[in-house]
């Protein structure tokens, strides 16, 4: 079984930025795609953004601009950099691998991301 940390959240104010990071505990071998979600209360989780094995990105509308996913050359870390934060933000922030063909799909345990205004 894959393991993934999330790391990096915290409170900033608005216009502010943070660096989130997924660390999976082994590399992970017929990964379809990567992505980070966000649920806030009261809300359902919502894609954020996504990266293919390929590096194909796509970002939810309300992120593009602010927002980049990116991952380390092993493909064993992802990260998620948010710039100018907005209070409508503030979310737990959950990291996601999706296998091909539906194989496996891992979920971290989430990061809490609170931007203040």
């Amino acid at each position: 079984q894959v393991q993934l940390v999330e790391s990096g959240g915290g409170l900033v104010q608005a216009g502010g930025s943070l660096r989130l990071s997924c660390a999976a505990s082994r590399r992970i071998f017929s990964v379809n795609t990567i992505a980070w979600y966000r649920q806030a209360p009261g809300k359902e989780r919502e894609l954020v953004a996504a990266i293919t094995s390929g590096g194909s990105r796509n970002y939810a509308d309300s992120v593009k601009g602010r927002f980049t996913i990116s991952r380390d050359n092993l493909k064993t870390t992802v990260y998620l950099q948010m710039n100018s934060l907005k209070p409508e933000d503030t979310a737990v922030y959950y990291c996601n691998v999706d296998g091909v063909l539906g194989r496996f799909s891992y979920w971290g345990q989430g990061t809490q991301v609170t931007v203040s205004s």
